[in-house]
């Protein structure tokens, strides 16, 4: 079974659960508001990168990694979508990956949606986006210290996510804050080590490949949206490809302290399923997960190249 990646429904109270809803749509409707009103390099490549972001964002939290006996952790990549797009067009980008793995893969539950968007999403794309920009200028403010800091601040980002996802917990009653915050904190801190060194080696990659993107989507383009678009495909669909052949097995991190703590029976299934655990139906072994990668890498970007264009009309206009 494919590792599940973010909060089931069952582990948060209802409450808990519907008061992050409420505080995500707020947020969600300001992002969509500012990227749409005030977002000065909403221009015509701004769809194209969304859609491209958030098809590598997808693609790669399906890899997930070993950090410690057991256990395995996957990006967030709140920071990098943040950095690269602003972080109000960085947290739709989130939000539609994190929705879309819900609906479709059946990773994460509908209740707590909205906590898992603002777990991985927002506290990265708002939080995480900002400090990336100051430490780059304490450390100087070259490109260098630039990528430096959004390095330093994804770590951070895992290691807030953690603590807030632990306080969800405690609130709901689902474990001991005390017993849950240091073991959530432990393996998350390395968790963020792998984070920090992919946020930093994509950002280096992009740096060299398109420093225009570095410099703003108004920046002069060096290929042609087409062009881009094809090329961060293909990279989206080999890191969606090698993910399944070469991802951990070993529960993610929450899900291994959550069998640690005694609380992982207390996760409920989703009330249906289309393509869960990130495989599909009727195909078998890594043959069904490679095809479900690409599935979603292609519905993500469909569908945030429409959200993209749909902001960038209502920017004109």
């Amino acid at each position: 079974m494919y590792p599940q990646l973010h909060i089931p429904d069952g582990f948060l109270s209802p409450q808990i659960s519907l008061l992050l809803w409420v505080a995500t749509a707020v947020l969600i409707g300001i992002a969509v508001r500012k990227t749409s009103r005030t977002d000065v390099r909403l221009i015509a490549s701004q769809p194209i990168l969304m859609g491209v972001l958030g098809a590598f964002i997808f693609a790669a939290q399906m890899f997930n990694f070993p950090v410690a006996t057991g256990t395995s952790g996957h990006l967030l990549g709140g920071v990098l979508a943040g950095y690269l797009l602003g972080p109000w067009a960085g947290t739709i980008v989130m939000a539609t990956v994190i929705g879309i793995q819900a609906l479709l893969f059946q990773d994460g539950g509908l209740l707590v949606l909205g906590a898992n968007i603002f777990i991985m999403g927002v506290i990265g794309t708002l939080g995480g986006s900002y400090l990336a920009r100051g430490i780059g200028a304490v450390l100087g403010g070259s490109r260098g210290a630039s990528i430096l800091g959004a390095g330093v601040a994804a770590w951070l980002a895992v290691v807030a996510a953690a603590g807030f996802t632990t306080l969800l917990l405690g609130l709901s009653g689902t474990t001991d804050i005390s017993v849950g915050l240091p073991a959530m904190l432990g393996v998350h801190a390395l968790i963020g080590i792998g984070e920090a060194l992919i946020t930093v080696a994509a950002l280096t990659f992009i740096a060299q490949t398109a420093p225009d993107i570095l410099a703003g989507v108004s920046a002069p383009r060096k290929a042609s949206p087409v062009r881009r678009l094809a090329t961060g495909v293909a990279i989206a669909g080999v890191v969606a490809t090698l993910a399944s052949f070469f991802a951990s097995a070993d529960p993610d991190g929450l899900e291994a302290v959550a069998e640690e703590l005694g609380f992982l029976d207390a996760g409920l299934s989703a009330p249906f399923e289309l393509f869960p655990d990130y495989t599909i139906p009727g195909l078998d072994g890594t043959a069904s997960t490679v095809v479900a990668g690409l599935l979603g890498v292609i519905v993500v970007i469909g569908v945030l190249l429409a959200l993209g264009r749909l902001a960038r009309s209502r920017a004109k206009s």
